[in-house]
């Protein structure tokens, strides 16, 4: 798990048009929650964070107006859906060894049975619960020469040490669906057939 330092600023203004300037001077704005404390509302740098962000549940070494270093975890980022840069971003305040639920990204791994059948993804994130530290940047699942009908389960994905599931056992993560056979369009079959 990667770790990245981040300077913040706290903001006193709110609103759409101080949103505007932020975002205009490249920053990002953003809330920082803490439990059983009031949120803080920040300005982010924004090239820095969007490259932090670029790793999953990245683990954020926050140093607001200069003080102490504090740890924090991306909660929820708001992207402009066309241009894809950052708009907003929430993020929680964590203590090494706290436990933290965070989703990891599921990657499968090999080629399924001939026959051209698909793999579905039910859950694109597998929900699990680890140290606020020790967060896996994702699991690997092999599908190697799975048929169709075939399920990869929450408790079939082998985990790290000290990762646990946050999600039933028996959640289907991945399942490989059967290739639909091409139906003619109508008429071609009867044409053949006269001639």
């Amino acid at each position: 798990m990667s770790e990245v330092k981040i300077s913040a600023a706290t903001r006193t203004e709110f609103g759409k048009g101080a949103a505007r300037r932020i975002r205009r001077d490249n920053n990002v704005p953003g809330v920082v929650y803490e439990h059983g404390l009031e949120p803080l509302h920040v300005t982010l740098p924004g090239h820095e964070l969007l490259l932090a962000l670029r790793t999953p549940n990245v683990l954020i070494e926050l140093v607001i107006d200069g003080k102490e270093t504090q740890l924090a975890i991306p909660k929820a980022v708001q992207r402009d859906p066309l241009k894809g840069f950052l708009e907003h971003v929430d993020l929680l305040m964590v203590k090494r060894g706290e436990k933290v639920q965070v989703e990891i990204p599921v990657n499968p791994e090999g080629e399924l049975a001939p026959g051209g059948n698909l793999l579905e993804h039910v859950l694109q994130a597998l929900p699990v619960e680890a140290e606020a530290t020790n967060i896996p940047e994702g699991v690997t699942v092999s599908i190697a020469g799975l048929e169709a009908g075939a399920a990869i389960l929450a408790k079939d994905i082998e985990l790290p040490s000290g990762v646990k599931l946050a999600v039933e056992d028996d959640t289907v993560v991945l399942q490989v669906l059967a290739a639909q056979a091409e139906e003619a369009p109508e008429g071609e079959g009867d044409e053949a057939a006269e001639a």
